[in-house]
């Protein structure tokens, strides 16, 4: 089964931020490239979204994963979509994080 992938606005918020983040001490094309690396990892999630780890027992139904150990990235999956919630960049307190969505 393929699962269509959104991306919350909160979410798309939290690319963009880590985009300028990153661009501000980088290059711009580091900086996009790393975007780009991020959103496509979040779009493999249309095959096989259960991966990760359940959150079930503090979020109802939310599911993490991280991605080159510096991103986390929450996100539900309801029927044959998964919504991308939070995209946390660093050492980031993700109970608090989410609990701001």
């Amino acid at each position: 089964m393929i699962y269509e992938v959104r991306f919350s606005k909160r979410a798309q918020a939290d690319l963009i931020s880590i985009h300028d983040y990153i661009a501000k001490r980088s290059d711009e094309s580091v900086s996009l490239r790393y975007f780009e690396r991020i959103r496509d990892y979040c779009l493999t999630l249309s095959s096989f979204p259960e991966r990760g780890r359940s959150w079930q027992y503090v979020f109802k139904g939310v599911r993490t994963i991280g991605f080159e150990r510096r991103v986390s990235i929450a996100f539900r999956i309801k029927g044959q979509t998964v919504t991308i919630i939070r995209v946390m960049y660093g050492g980031r307190d993700i109970n608090k994080m989410l609990k701001a969505k």
